[in-house]
């Protein structure tokens, strides 16, 4: 703040952004966290900076996006940048996780509105198949895609200091030999329950889960099963054929596409439905993620029109992370997962190392 120079408020912005995008990711897995607001944390802080309340945590973020929203434009300088779409996706999404439907739904709208956003494969010369190859990167459903390069070697003893997609090659088919893959770990498989979630005519379906078994009696394709073998794989982000240099099960460049449009039109319904502010235009945005994946439109009405919502994110957003989420925000998490226990895995337990650094200020989370 002491310097002025040419672009400053975007830089400012960006990285308001950026710190509201962890900030967020932290409070979801982790809850209360230690803010220092604009100071810079030193050692010494964790012994003394206490964790602050889920409530002040979203203060933080939003207070931090709404600034990005009013210093950044829809259009980056360089591809993968924050922009004012991801600001406002991210802050709909804050809202929505603290049940504030009519702010969600106010600038959900807003991007909907007035954003450069489209549904891939609903424009000439795209193809949906395509959205989660190298082809489909940044592309105009990407509202923020984090980026990712094979070009840099990378070891285990460092995972971090990789830049390419680590967790693309763990979920990678064990020994694989074939077409348009490379060989992998074999984690993080789906089961044939969410597979059997999608109807037939879900186009979705076999560009999201892989069924090896069918991939190889078409293609030819060998492979080992892996632990826990289900036959599936998230075809999303398995590693496709590519130059990546070093240990190549750590340095995929599968981009990851944090917020999709898709995204922003089911938490866009999901606020004006949850909050009674317009079932149609709820059950409107639906439908058009819906018609891309080349389903029949919804008539349903109130509870029943709320359910195939939920179900819609569930196949849209398969393998892409937010599940787990979604049924903790929504009060489902204990009817759908099993083992799981209500008033303590809504959160998971803060590293015992953070623990130990604290000298104990950081207290361990609810049940662990």
């Amino acid at each position: 703040d002491k310097t002025d120079f040419e672009g400053k408020e975007q830089i400012l912005a960006e990285t308001r952004f950026l710190r509201a995008y962890f900030t967020f990711e932290l409070v979801k897995w982790f809850g209360p966290l230690p803010l220092s607001g604009d100071k810079r944390f030193v050692l010494g802080d964790e012994t003394s900076i206490p964790r602050s309340p889920v409530s002040e945590v979203y203060d933080q973020i939003e207070s931090d996006l709404q600034y990005a929203i009013q210093h950044l434009d829809y259009t980056a300088p360089q591809v993968g940048r924050a922009t004012k779409g991801a600001a406002q996706a991210l802050l709909g999404k804050a809202y929505l996780y603290q049940e504030q439907f009519q702010e969600s739904a106010e600038v959900l709208t807003d991007l909907i509105n007035n954003g450069p956003y489209h549904l891939y494969g609903t424009q000439e010369g795209e193809d949906y198949t395509n959205l989660f190859e190298f082809v489909g990167e940044n592309s105009a459903e990407s509202v923020f895609e984090i980026q990712y390069t094979g070009e840099e070697g990378a070891g285990f003893g460092c995972l971090q200091c990789s830049e390419g997609n680590v967790a693309v090659g763990f979920q990678g088919i064990r020994n694989y030999t074939g077409p348009l893959f490379e060989s992998g770990y074999s984690f993080n498989v789906p089961v044939q329950e969410v597979y059997d979630a999608f109807s037939e005519e879900d186009i979705r379906r076999d560009y999201s889960i892989l069924d090896i078994e069918a991939w190889a009696a078409e293609t030819g394709a060998s492979y080992s099963e892996g632990y826990k073998h289900t036959g599936y794989f998230n075809r999303k982000y398995l590693p496709r054929k590519n130059e990546n240099q070093g240990d190549t099960n750590l340095t995929q460049p599968n981009n990851y596409r944090s917020i999709r449009y898709a995204d922003v039109l089911l938490m866009a319904a999901e606020a004006l439905l949850r909050g009674n502010i317009d079932e149609g235009r709820a059950r409107t945005y639906l439908n058009m993620v819906r018609e891309r994946a080349g389903l029949q439109p919804v008539t349903e009405t109130g509870g029943n029109l709320l359910a195939t919502l939920y179900n819609e994110r569930r196949l849209e957003l398969v393998g892409e992370g937010h599940r787990f989420f979604d049924l903790v925000r929504t009060g489902r998490a204990a009817q759908e997962i099993e083992g799981f226990t209500t008033g303590k895995n809504e959160l998971f337990p803060v590293p015992l190392e953070e623990i130990e650094f604290s000298q104990g200020n950081w207290s361990q989370n609810p049940g662990y």
